[in-house]
């Protein structure tokens, strides 16, 4: 019952992404409160590492936007590191727009695309 309990909160941790508005690397309330459960996660398995992936919407130059997703995954881990998660824990990586939710030209899509996502590395 633990072990499925703690595969449960590990598929919960890596599912729930954070998501940042257009051209921003600034972390919302919401994508605040969501990493302070992570943290939180993490210092209950002080075992696992993670990757944070930083991805971005199809706009702008390729270029640009995996600069833009490896700011984003920097600004979660800082959050992260802040709240007493050891920075050798995290690990991060930029996507930019090579890994979209959603593929479609809209701004509902896009704003999927823009986000921050969380892999276990136990």
């Amino acid at each position: 019952m633990a072990v499925e309990r703690a595969e449960a909160e590990a598929t919960v941790f890596e599912n729930e992404d954070i998501y940042f508005e257009f051209d921003s690397i600034r972390l919302t309330p919401e994508a605040q409160e969501l990493l302070t459960q992570k943290a939180k996660w993490l210092g209950e398995n002080p075992n696992a590492t993670v990757t944070i992936e930083g991805h971005c919407d199809s706009r702008g130059t390729n270029e640009y936007n995996l600069a833009l997703g490896e700011g984003r995954a920097q600004s979660a881990k800082a959050f992260l590191v802040d709240l007493g998660v050891k920075m050798s824990r995290l690990t991060t990586i930029s996507y930019g727009e090579e890994r979209p939710l959603d593929p479609e030209q809209t701004e509902d899509a896009w704003a999927k695309n823009r986000r921050g996502h969380f892999v276990i590395e136990e």
